[in-house]
């Protein structure tokens, strides 16, 4: 039996982690074309603002049903509070570049332990994803593959799942604001916890082993064979140079992907979007190649919906911190990746778990407080407190040692990595003139 569980944790651990890396990569993408076109990052940049701006004055006739004089925004932003945000984007982006998995998961946690509401935390998390996404993906003009069908019908089921998650997390607020901050940090619990399960798992074997860890993915596993092979309809086609004809399948095993990383996505914010790749490609059984430009499009429309419809226009989106830690990120990403040139492989999973770890413990320590501010005491509220800020101080000391080693990393072999960048200029310029000279 145990050993069944911890077969089922390992599994998901690695679905996550492979979900994370394809969301890294996603992140680097973006965060060199928007850094490569500045002025135009900064007119895309107001688009969102501009909108909220201009929808203001009608969200405060709105019923309470649906927001109106009952958002909780703040009112207004410091210079602390927005360099603050800064900082905290600058280590998620320091994680993705330098670990090629997605740091976002260091988000949420990071916003509560500073007293933002949970539910503000993820509502912010989602509007600054959604921001990066539009801006990234309107700057450069490609999705790369994308399958159209697949895409619409994936975030059919993505926003009945984002509106079911929201509704659920609005409702817990509403009951018992408490409620609500202890039921978001299980989330993280459970789920840092899965993942932290892993990368550790990851790490002594790879150790042991000395051998390169990336294990290549089965071109279709035995589920997307089976749901492939459903004889339901409607059907959609993709891939159709994997197979003789292409694959097909039935719109259905797409809706309940699109819900299911829906739910997660509005419950615990970006990180639910880790799910995406692994379900597409696991899952579906579609194609890296396909996976990544129909997810692209899939996410902007995810997070629109559920940034904007579900938390902006109830009040629980803090837009200063959302621009900051998105230019926190962008910086981060870039320094991160250059970084990942003189780290040991080694070195690289043994700082995933310890990240990932951090954001567990945080929420972990967090947990009895918050049942207690819910009213389902577990300690009394001087130790639960002192708990929680042992958590918040382990939490900020791991990710602020991390952070200081790549920027240790970074400066002490900066003259070797604008060699390197140099090279590899003068490689791609050489590669254009004898192509040139070909012709």
């Amino acid at each position: 039996m145990i050993g069944r569980l911890l077969s089922v944790l390992l599994g998901a651990g690695r679905l996550g982690t492979e979900g994370l890396r394809a969301q890294a990569a996603w992140e680097l993408e973006v965060s060199r074309t928007m850094l490569g076109r500045r002025r135009k990052v900064l007119l895309v940049a107001l688009l969102p603002v501009l909108a909220v701006l201009i929808g203001g004055p009608a969200m405060a006739a709105l019923p309470a049903s649906i927001g109106g004089q009952n958002a909780c925004m703040p009112a207004a932003a410091t210079a602390s509070i927005f360099l603050g945000s800064i900082l905290i984007g600058l280590l998620a982006g320091l994680i993705t570049g330098v670990i090629g998995a997605g740091g976002g998961y260091i988000l949420t946690p990071a916003l509560m332990s500073f007293g933002v509401k949970g539910i503000m935390a993820v509502g912010t998390d989602q509007f600054h994803l959604f921001a990066k996404a539009i801006m990234g993906t309107v700057i450069h003009r490609r999705l790369g593959n994308v399958n159209l069908r697949l895409a619409l019908w994936f975030v059919v089921g993505s926003i009945a799942g984002v509106s079911a998650g929201g509704w659920l997390n609005r409702r817990i607020y509403d009951v018992n604001q408490g409620l609500s901050d202890a039921f978001i940090c299980l989330m993280y619990v459970l789920i840092l916890g899965t993942l932290g399960f892993y990368a550790l798992h990851d790490w002594w074997r790879l150790r042991r082993q000395a051998a390169s860890g990336r294990h290549p993915a089965e071109a279709t596993t035995r589920l997307a064979r089976w749901l492939q092979s459903l004889p339901l309809l409607p059907r959609i086609s993709f891939d159709p140079d994997s197979a003789p004809g292409g694959r097909s399948i039935s719109v259905y095993p797409v809706i309940a992907c699109g819900a299911v990383v829906g739910f997660l996505a509005a419950i615990i914010g970006v990180g639910g979007g880790f799910m995406t790749f692994p379900m597409f490609v696991y899952g579906l059984g579609v194609s890296t190649f396909t996976t990544v430009g129909t997810d692209i499009l899939q996410i902007i429309f995810t997070t629109a919906y559920s940034s904007i419809f579900q938390y902006a226009i109830y009040g629980f989106v803090f837009y200063t911190v959302a621009m900051g830690m998105l230019l926190g990120s962008l910086i981060g990403v870039q320094i991160g990746a250059m970084v990942t040139a003189t780290a040991r492989g080694s070195t690289i999973r043994a700082f995933y778990a310890v990240t990932i770890l951090a954001g567990f413990a945080n929420r972990l320590a967090a947990l009895p407080g918050k049942l207690g501010e819910a009213g389902l005491t577990v300690l009394s509220p001087g130790p639960a407190a002192a708990v929680e800020m042992a958590g918040i101080l382990l939490f900020f000391a791991m990710i602020g040692l991390f952070g200081i080693w790549v920027l240790w990393s970074f400066f002490r072999n900066l003259p070797a990595l604008r060699a390197a960048d140099g090279a590899g200029s003068a490689g791609s310029a050489g590669d254009s003139a004898a192509g040139g000279a070909a012709r």
